[in-house]
């Protein structure tokens, strides 16, 4: 994990200006077909050459260390020997206090994709060459790592909206966050709880090989604006919906083609990823289009039917006499729940009736909400410097608290990683070092507030990623069920030749807060992520070498054995728009056999190089 940024003080705004944009059309070449080798395409890994130190960029990246010599062995992707300290390891112990920095194992290499921030979207991939997994990746990362740094901390000052030409004067201080659901059905990213009595449902095909269903073109941002958000993509059983520039377009899941468009009249600050059994869905975005003059807040609450491509209805609510500007929204046991600065707010998701709002008498205020099988607030109470934040398992319809986790004094944000078991995220003491944003995990019981086990996990060691500060539900690199905790390790050395990187998922016990010895390895220059889980089974992506095509596995819960679902095209042309999709920031989804991989922002970059742009890229196999 790299070095972000460090974060504003209060939420930033996300303005944009512009008339919204047609919606994209699918199209553009086929991805299918090789193209002609040339300028632009993933290379053959050459020896890394030692990074530069940058000129004083903003919040810089730390150059590594001398990578370690590559353990030799047989077996593809296993080590001979385990290391004598480090992760992944079975009857490995971490060293150290919980939640004080910890000393870099013999895999303690910063990793390569990683993005700067707290789990936020990421700002856009730049027009140079992609690096998608394999030989030397992590050399070859530095100089995009620092660009993102510097691109990251424009888009912090504008709020998820880059202007070509901004005085850094926004004051506007809103900012969102993405969720989840139990009841409700679960569109992707990490956390959630797996049930490992209930089937998996995804299975292996025939023929594992996929082809390119569709792909959308990047949609042009509006003038002046060089990166805008799009966050926010679902599935049903029909459609595939993805939030453009102030509008969201349902495409059929198989041929791309638009069913239907919802417009909007300002950009979508963020969006839930949890899906209703009814295939509903809820966003906060702005009531007109910014400009500078007049940058727009957060302060609509809209429900989405998915399947019909209707706004069901849109709502806003205040603290005193001020409109909320909303961080965050989640859904759960048919209620929207939104958090802000300014306290949290919710609604009846089948009849917008408003259940609760902020107490302008109230020393404390709820930062935001997690969801799913339970209802979760993230309540922070005293000042910056003495905060103390009370995680509350609250009644969906009146608010009321269940039962309450008191977090130790001094940390700042935390963020939920699932509901059901109840796990939280911090970066205690600022220890994580690495802009992850998670130092411990906090495994709580929901029923009685109690902690069952605290879980720590150094940022050099481990690669999930959450945002506490803006996304509450917005982790990455992990995933939860059959009360275990699966998460991504660092990327490391691997056993073959030419500076060969790999990681591994390893699992702990959320009663014990240990691990249990299982491991899956990504294998040679692949990187793994856990997606999500699949009844008991784990669902995850694995990043690939510069000569081959990403896959998806299913892993067993029990065995941990792997079995492949689908491995996308090799040819240049795919590998070129896939690498640009990195599990750290883009939007993944894997369902009944179909990979959709999108982006949340779209910027102007493309006009800089001569290669497409897409914001969608979709994959199926037979």
């Amino acid at each position: 994990m790299t070095q972000p940024p460090p974060p504003p003080n209060q939420p930033p705004q996300q303005p944009g200006f512009g008339p919204p944009q047609p919606p994209s059309t699918p199209g553009g070449p086929d991805l299918n077909k090789a193209p002609e080798p040339g300028y632009g395409y993933p290379q053959a890994p050459q020896a890394p050459q030692a990074p530069q130190t940058p000129a004083a960029p903003p919040a810089a990246p730390q150059t590594p260390a001398a990578p370690p010599a590559a353990p030799q062995g047989p077996g593809y992707g296993y080590p001979q020997q385990p290391p004598a300290a480090g992760y992944g390891y079975p009857g490995q112990q971490q060293p150290g206090a919980y939640g004080q920095p910890q000393q870099p194992g013999p895999y303690g290499q910063p990793g390569y994709g990683q993005q700067p921030g707290y789990g936020y979207p990421q700002p856009p991939t730049m027009p140079m060459q992609p690096q998608p997994g394999g030989g030397g990746k992590k050399f070859n990362a530095q100089a995009a790592i620092i660009v993102s740094a510097v691109v990251a901390i424009a888009l912090i000052v504008g709020g998820g909206v880059w202007y070509a030409s901004s005085s850094g004067k926004d004051d506007d201080k809103e900012t969102t966050a993405n969720s989840g659901d139990g009841k409700n059905k679960t569109n992707g990213g990490g956390g959630g709880g797996g049930d490992s009595s209930s089937e998996a449902k995804e299975k292996a095909p025939a023929d594992t090989n996929s082809k390119v269903l569709f792909q959308v073109p990047s949609p042009k941002v509006p003038k002046d604006v060089t990166s805008i958000s799009t966050s926010g993509s679902w599935l049903t059983d029909t459609v595939y919906a993805k939030s453009g520039i102030a509008e969201i377009v349902g495409y059929d899941r198989a041929k791309g083609t638009e069913k239907w468009t919802i417009d909007l009249p300002g950009p979508v600050c963020e969006a839930t990823n949890r899906v209703t059994e009814d295939n509903k869905t809820a966003i906060t975005f702005k009531p007109a289009m910014p400009t500078k003059g007049n940058p727009q807040a957060c302060t609509q609450i809209a429900v989405i039917d998915l399947e019909a491509g209707k706004e069901l209805w849109t709502k806003t609510a205040k603290s005193g006499t001020m409109p909320i500007s909303f961080n965050n929204v989640t859904i759960s046991g048919g209620t929207v729940a939104a958090g802000s600065t300014s306290g949290g707010a919710a609604w009846e998701i089948a009849s917008g009736k408003q259940l609760w709002a902020p107490k302008t008498s109230d020393s404390c205020y709820d930062s935001g909400y997690g969801g799913g099988e339970k209802l979760v607030a993230v309540r922070k109470c005293g000042s910056y410097e003495q905060r103390q934040l009370h995680i509350q398992n609250i009644d969906p319809k009146s608010g009321k608290v269940i039962a309450e986790y008191k977090m130790d004094e001094g940390i700042e944000y935390a963020a939920v990683v699932s509901t059901d078991p109840l796990i939280v995220a911090a970066d205690v003491n600022e220890s994580a070092g690495d802009g992850s944003g998670i130092s411990d995990f906090f495994s709580i019981d929901n029923k009685t507030g109690k902690l069952r086990a605290r879980i720590s996990a150094p940022g050099d060691e481990f690669a999930a990623r959450c945002d506490g500060i803006y996304k509450l539900e917005k982790c990455s690199g992990l995933a939860v069920g059959d009360d275990k905790l699966y998460i991504a390790t660092e990327e490391h050395e691997g056993a073959g030749e030419s500076y060969s990187q790999t990681n591994e998922i390893v699992a702990f016990d959320l009663a014990t807060g240990k691990q249990t010895g299982q491991r899956a390895d990504a294998g040679e220059d692949y990187t793994i992520t856990p997606l999500r889980m699949d009844g008991g089974n784990i669902l995850a992506y694995k990043r690939p070498p510069y000569d081959k095509g990403g896959q998806i596995v299913s892993i067993d819960g029990g065995t941990f054995k792997q079995t492949t679902l689908m491995e996308n095209p090799a040819t240049e042309t795919v590998r070129d728009v896939e690498a640009r999709m990195s599990p750290d920031s883009a939007e993944i989804l894997f369902s009944q056999g179909s990979l959709y991989m999108s982006e949340v922002f779209a910027s102007d970059f493309s006009s800089a190089s001569d290669e497409k742009e897409y914001l969608v890229i979709a994959f199926g196999t037979s």
